[in-house]
């Protein structure tokens, strides 16, 4: 067989044509190899191939029927059905090959078309991604504004901060992430300005509340001041315990109270929360607490007002400043444990020391405005209930405690100076009489009030009664007790200067019983009334014996912390001392009246007649047994003896006068009548001692009426008969009376 032309058909494949069982498989054979060729276009190569290859067949099939005809007929015939089916197939094969090269055209377009397209379409996924990024990134920016709006400041924040480090990430290489990236920090200040300013309307709020916020304050620490003395009045022990004592807190733990989270009261800090998280994700955490410290300061500076008034309806005026400063200084304690990072202690306690240095000028400006102790009293009560409560919040309240002292000292001034004007009333207005008690009731309300301890036993006392003081001791001795009583009420709670209080008690009680009481009582001493002289020194008697137990009194109440166990009033000596005045005054107004009655007696020493005169002895009557009767024993008989001595004196001295030259019997008569009823009532004063001051007297007018006047000449005699009578005047009566019996002769 002939070789293969070249580029024709390989010899196995066209065996594997030929030698196909079937026309199905021949047509499988054959679709392959027409495709391969229809593809490198060499059909007609094909065709050409499958023309050689038939006509080579032929040949060999005429060949083989020119050896055996019949069977080349037969071959023919076969051939020709070959050849048939062959050029049906060429044909069909033609029609394959046309539709194939149409389809692989139409399919190459498509292909080149799919390509194309699937370019198109990545830009647009590209794009369509890109575009979805850069909604993303806007979608977040408007949220962080949106929830900017709704005031969601951390949540913006939180947004933000997202769309920074991880949406804007995605999309740098679009100029929308370079103008939202712009954008950033203008959102930040939006943020940190927003949420500053909600910051400052909660410190608004704050502000508006800290009143109400101290009103509570104040009125629970009175509650516990109450609960305290409740506590302490079933069990004493607990009376050596102040408030914020540690026995005080554990005592009261059952009574716990959220001040600034309760029914009436929610104090809420989410705002600074907020404000503080979002400076600290900026990173303006010192910018935040300096604008914060000035913020506060600022409100500080405005809570303390130019000037208050002390006097007005129920210190409303104070008790408002008071309680803002206690709610503004609780919050900044609050804050500082709730954000230890924000506040320190330090710049709470220098915020707070100046609040307090400008509210102690402020209420001192004030102070000149109130015009009596109670109101002081008031006003120290309640500074004293505002340090309580901010000692419960560890607040130092160094400088109301020495305004308390300031303020004490007005106090001690205002009542001194009221009580300078009782006392003064109370003496000036005295009756001096021996006070009238007409009931018990009346005694015993004397005796409650008064240093007075009466003779006889309560039971045994009659009545109506006369008590040897005047009604000043009582009335004196009742304020006293108040001025007492009121300088104490100034020591309790949170003054811290009990020692103070005793001194300046001290010199104000001493300066007003000194001043007020005896130098008043002393300048009435020039009275010529013998009995309110004696009241006088009654009266002195007695305020002597209150000041002693004032002494003791003061000296019991003092402080632990006072120096010294004794106390000693200068008033005490000063009435002792001018109990002797009045003693004087009293000796001289008894012997002025006594001379006065010696010379209005008149003596006729050369009467004719007996003489009688008791004047001297009724006036002597009269003054031991009314007016020195209340006197104290041991001062009435030393007015007793003196008056007596100078009566003696007095009597004896009128025959030893100068004009007198002569005397007869009737005038030693009348004048040893006189002795005689002096004599008597002396005896009956029941004195003894005073009888002395009578024998002078006595033994003058017995030696002018002895009947052998020369024995008082002689010594031995004189001194057993006459030892009292003066050995210079003797000589002189009897003399005088010598001379009478010779000009009568």
């Amino acid at each position: 067989m002939p070789s293969m032309a070249p580029g024709l058909p390989e010899p196995h494949v066209l065996n594997q044509i030929i030698i196909s069982p079937s026309d199905t498989d021949y047509l499988d054979q054959l679709i392959p190899s027409i495709r391969d060729y229809s593809v490198g276009n060499r059909t007609p190569q094909l065709l050409q191939s499958l023309s050689r290859f038939a006509s080579d067949k032929e040949a060999e099939i005429e060949s083989i029927c020119n050896t055996n005809h019949q069977e080349f007929v037969s071959s023919v015939n076969s051939l020709l059905r070959i050849r048939e089916g062959t050029v049906s197939l060429t044909a069909e094969i033609l029609d394959l090959n046309q539709s194939i090269q149409t389809s692989t055209e139409r399919l190459a377009e498509q292909k080149k078309a799919l390509v194309e397209s699937r370019g198109h379409r990545q830009n647009i996924d590209e794009t369509s991604r890109a575009i979805q990024d850069c909604l993303e990134v806007l979608r977040l920016a408007n949220q962080v504004h949106d929830l900017l709006a709704k005031k969601n400041h951390y949540a913006a924040l939180r947004a933000l901060e997202e769309l920074q480090d991880v949406h804007l990430k995605g999309v740098t290489q679009y100029k929308i992430a370079f103008m939202i990236q712009g954008s950033v920090p203008a959102t930040q200040r939006a943020i940190a300005e927003a949420v500053m300013s909600d910051l400052n309307t909660w410190l608004y709020r704050i502000r508006e509340m800290s009143q109400y916020l101290g009103e509570i304050a104040l009125f629970h620490t009175d509650q516990r001041k109450s609960r305290l003395k409740e506590r302490a009045a079933k069990i004493p022990y607990l009376e050596n315990f102040n408030l914020n004592s540690a026995i005080e807190l554990v005592a009261d733990e059952d009574e716990e109270y959220d001040l600034l989270e309760n029914e009436d009261l929610q104090v809420e800090f989410t705002p600074l929360f907020e404000c503080l998280h979002i400076h600290q994700s900026l990173g303006q955490m010192d910018k935040f607490r300096i604008e914060y410290a000035n913020t506060r300061r600022r409100q500080k500076d405005l809570l303390i007002p130019l000037s208050i008034t002390l006097i007005d309806e129920d210190g409303a005026s104070l008790h408002n400043l008071l309680e803002e400063m206690a709610g503004f200084a609780i919050v900044e304690r609050a804050t500082m444990k709730r954000v230890p990072d924000l506040r320190s202690s330090v710049d709470i306690d220098e915020l707070w020391d100046s609040m307090c240095q400008a509210a102690v000028g402020v209420i001192a400006k004030a102070l000149h405005e109130v015009d009596n102790a109670e109101s002081i009293l008031k006003i120290k009560n309640l500074i004293a209930l505002f340090m309580q409560t901010m000692n419960t919040w560890n607040f130092p309240v160094r400088v109301f405690d020495e305004f308390l002292l300031k303020l004490f000292e007005k106090y001690a001034e205002l009542l001194k100076r009221r009580f300078s004007d009782d006392f003064q009333e109370i003496v000036s207005t005295d009756d001096y009489m021996p006070m009238p008690i007409q009931t018990l009731e009346e005694y015993d309300k004397v005796l409650n009030v008064s240093w007075y301890t009466p003779d006889k036993p309560r039971e045994e006392q009659t009545f109506p009664c006369i008590l040897p003081f005047s009604r000043m001791y009582p009335l004196c001795c009742i304020d006293i007790r108040n001025f007492l009583n009121q300088f104490y009420f100034f020591a309790n709670d949170e003054f811290a200067h009990p020692s103070v209080i005793d001194e300046t008690l001290k010199e104000a009680l001493d300066d007003l019983l000194s001043r007020k009481v005896c130098d008043t009582l002393v300048e009435r001493l020039s009275s010529q009334y013998l009995g309110q002289i004696v009241q006088i020194l009654i009266n002195l008697e007695h305020f002597e014996s209150a000041c002693r137990e004032l002494e003791v009194l003061l000296a019991a109440a003092r402080s632990q912390n006072s120096t010294g166990t004794s106390i000693v009033l200068r008033a005490t000596e000063k009435f002792r001392n001018n109990k002797k005045a009045a003693e004087k005054r009293i000796f001289e107004v008894v012997n002025s009246k006594i001379d006065d009655l010696i010379k209005t007696a008149e003596y006729e020493w050369m009467s004719l007649t007996p003489l009688r005169n008791q004047t001297l002895t009724r006036f002597l009557s009269n003054i031991m047994n009314s007016t020195l009767l209340g006197l104290p024993t041991e001062i009435k008989e030393l007015i007793y003896f003196d008056a007596l001595s100078h009566a003696a004196n007095m009597i004896l001295a009128q025959p030893l006068a100068p004009e007198v030259r002569h005397i007869n019997p009737n005038g030693v008569s009348a004048l040893a009548q006189d002795v005689e009823y002096l004599a008597q009532f002396v005896d009956s004063l029941n004195v003894p001692i005073l009888r002395e001051n009578l024998d002078e007297l006595q033994q003058t007018v017995q030696l002018m009426q002895a009947e052998n006047a020369d024995e008082f000449y002689d010594i031995s005699t004189r001194n057993k008969k006459y030892g009292r009578v003066d050995a210079m005047q003797g000589p002189v009566l009897l003399e005088k009376y010598a001379q009478y019996s010779g000009f009568y002769h």
